[in-house]
C-alpha cells in the first residue's frame, strides 16, 4: 500500500532534519587549519606522555578529537609524523623559555636563569618530556635530529649570547666544552624528572656548579672578567 501525498513529505522532513542535525554536529567539531593541527598535537603529546608508542592508537586520537582518521591523517600522514611534530613542538619551547633570558645580567646569573627557565619547563611538561626526549620510537634519524638541533640552538645561544662572545670566537675548547655540559644537563635533568632525588634549587646549583668548573678549566679567563 503507497502512501502517496503523506509518506514523501515526511521522508523530506526526516531528511531535512538529519542534514541540519549533520551541519550542526559538524560545525561543533569544525577548526581551521591551525586550530585543529594544535589540537592533534596537544591530544598527542598527552597520548604519548601515558603511554608508550606502541599503545597510542590513531584511532583513539581521531575518536577524541571527534574527527575522521582520514582528517587525522590529512594532518599527520603516519602516527611517526604525529610523534616527531610532537616532539619539535616541545623541543621549540623549550628553547624558547631558556633563551629568553635579559641579556643585561651578569654571567652567573645568567646561567642560573637560564636553568631556572629550562627546570621550570621540565617541571611543568615532566611526562612529556621524559617521555618524548627518551625516544619512544628508538633510534630514529629524525627523532635524533630534533634532539640534536636542541642541544645545538642552546650551545649556539650560550655561546653567541654570551658577554664574553668576542672572547671565546674560535674557542674550540670551550665550544666542545660547553655542549657537553649540555648534554650533561639533559640526562641528568631526564633522571630527576623520573626520580627527583635533589630539589629543584639544589639541582640548579650543582649544574650551575659544574659549568663554573669547567669554566675554570677551559676559559678561566671568564671568571675574571
Amino acid at each position: 500500500m503507497r502512501y502517496s501525498g503523506v509518506v514523501p513529505p515526511v521522508r523530506r522532513a526526516i531528511r531535512r532534519a538529519a542534514r541540519v542535525a549533520t551541519r550542526g554536529q559538524r560545525r561543533r567539531v569544525r577548526l581551521d587549519n591551525d586550530a585543529r593541527r594544535a589540537q592533534l598535537l596537544f591530544l598527542a603529546r598527552k597520548a604519548f606522555s601515558d603511554r608508550s608508542y606502541d599503545e597510542v592508537s590513531i584511532d583513539d586520537l581521531a575518536r577524541e578529537a571527534k574527527i575522521s582518521k582520514g582528517l587525522l591523517y590529512h594532518y599527520f600522514p603516519t602516527k611517526r609524523d604525529l610523534y616527531v611534530a610532537g616532539l619539535r613542538e616541545i623541543a621549540d619551547e623549550l628553547v624558547e623559555r631558556c633563551t629568553a633570558i635579559p641579556s643585561d645580567l651578569p654571567p652567573a646569573e645568567r646561567v642560573r636563569a637560564g636553568l631556572d627557565a629550562y627546570l621550570d619547563h621540565i617541571t611543568q611538561h615532566a611526562r612529556a618530556f621524559v617521555s618524548l626526549m627518551r625516544g619512544g620510537i628508538g633510534s630514529d634519524p629524525e627523532v635524533v635530529a630534533v634532539i640534536e638541533n636542541v642541544r645545538r640552538r642552546l650551545a649556539d645561544q650560550f655561546l653567541e649570547g654570551s658577554p664574553f662572545a668576542g672572547m671565546l670566537a674560535g674557542d674550540v675548547r670551550f665550544g666542545i666544552a660547553v655542549r657537553g655540559w649540555i648534554g650533561f644537563v639533559e640526562a641528568v635533568s631526564i633522571d630527576w624528572c623520573a626520580d627527583p632525588k635533589l630539589s629543584r634549587n639544589d639541582l640548579r646549583d650543582l649544574l650551575s656548579q659544574i659549568l663554573f668548573a669547567i669554566i675554570t678549566s677551559v676559559a678561566p679567563q671568564l671568571l675574571q672578567t
